[in-house]
């Protein structure tokens, strides 16, 4: 990669430091470190607030800067604070529009890398691909097209076999069919990838660094630190997770020997924070920085993740890696056939649900309450797991030897 003109086109970038934006800026600096000269553009930072970022609300629509060696070129998108399906339609768009401008100010390019979601973002990688006679891979994160009917963005009455839907599928198929190669980050996601593009296609999982996420060298966060048993869910309030299946939950819950801590931010954080204001046994923080992430995840005695039962191979949850990575066992629910159940199968590293039975959640979390010593090798389970198959170093090695023969 020494000396290659790369050039990354996706919304989520840092300063954004949880799920793709981290990913899409570690995946950046590491192609950087290899020599690659890496130019990006991206959106204004607004995620997962759903609003643009402070420090950033008063810059001109067009800024470019320099991060860690790498030319920035963002826009000022659009972005709704209560993001409606035809909302995040308009916040896609502006960001297309915007920055096709940008597209044009590169002016040397070997690869491109192009980051979905959005799908936008590959459609201007494909503009560059061909303006610069470059390599193109698209990266898909989530197929939002599919999560946006699954998850209920779009409404049930726009049926999935309806026109709007093969039609949408038509669009990204003629999209991801122009890239060179296509990659995904999970298997089921790569399975269903086939449908989707006449393409290469690439394994490409998101990591961890077991160094950034370690349970040897983390403090007790100040979220944490009651004798009770202490249960976390960290990340995206969105419309992916069951929080109806949730609030079920926690209004069952024994608060006498049980505290539920969620932290992060969303389109759901507002009503969520309406809804749970009656229950003294449930606490709601805004996100913490990365560099504090290990301190959080790791004082926790046990993970949930509620996930949506229809959604299926759309998305395999990054936070899931960080999860496993603080050696503490997790409780998740979601269809039987998602990779996430083949993972907690594989790892032995907690419990997985896929019927909505409460009783069943309340079950295993009492079990991991009152079997200190099974709870604690279900942790070891999975952090040895997540540290053998997800490997940031590994994994990013060779997804750059692969880019190079691209």
């Amino acid at each position: 990669m020494k000396n290659k003109h790369i050039t990354l086109i996706g919304l989520n970038f840092y300063p954004e430091d949880t799920a793709i934006g981290l990913y899409s800026t570690q995946l950046s600096n590491y192609l950087r470190d290899k020599g690659a000269i890496v130019t990006v553009i991206t959106a204004f930072p607004y995620y997962p607030q759903w609003e643009i970022a402070k420090e950033y609300k008063n810059k001109k629509r067009y800024l470019e800067e320099d991060y860690n060696g790498m030319k920035l070129y963002r826009y000022k998108q659009y972005t709704p604070s209560r993001p409606t399906f035809l909302k995040r339609v308009i916040h896609i768009i502006d960001f297309t529009f915007g920055s096709y401008m940008n597209l044009r100010k590169i002016k040397q390019c070997d690869y491109v890398i192009s980051i979905v979601p959005f799908t936008s973002s590959a459609f201007l990688g494909n503009i560059l691909k061909k303006r610069m006679k470059a390599k193109h891979w698209i990266h898909i994160q989530d197929f939002e097209f599919d999560a946006a009917f699954q998850s209920g963005l779009v409404q049930s009455k726009k049926k999935k076999k309806g026109f709007i839907y093969n039609s949408l599928m038509r669009l990204e198929k003629r999209i991801f069919s122009k890239a060179d190669t296509v990659s995904t980050i999970s298997k089921m996601m790569l399975n269903r990838l086939s449908e989707k593009t006449s393409s290469d296609t690439y394994f490409l999982p998101n990591w961890i660094d077991a160094e950034e996420i370690d349970p040897m060298r983390s403090q007790q966060h100040p979220y944490l630190t009651s004798s009770k048993f202490k249960i976390l869910y960290s990340g995206n309030i969105g419309d992916k997770q069951d929080w109806d299946f949730f609030l079920s939950f926690v209004e069952r819950l024994d608060f006498d020997h049980f505290e539920v801590i969620i932290v992060g931010d969303g389109a759901r954080r507002a009503q969520l924070e309406e809804e749970i204001v009656q229950l003294p046994g449930v606490s709601l923080y805004a996100p913490i920085a990365y560099e504090d992430l290990s301190d959080l995840l790791c004082s926790a005695d046990a993970h949930l993740l509620f996930q949506k039962t229809d959604i299926i191979d759309t998305v395999m949850p990054s936070k899931i890696l960080g999860m496993m990575a603080s050696a503490k066992p997790s409780v998740i629910t979601g269809h039987p056939d998602s990779e996430v159940a083949k993972v907690m199968l594989e790892s032995q590293g907690g419990f997985y649900i896929s019927d909505r039975n409460l009783e069943h959640v309340i079950q295993h979390f009492e079990s991991l309450a009152n079997e200190k010593v099974k709870a604690e090798q279900m942790g070891v389970n999975a952090r040895s797991y997540v540290v053998s198959n997800f490997s940031k170093d590994r994994i990013l090695k060779r997804f750059t030897e692969t880019l190079a023969q691209v």
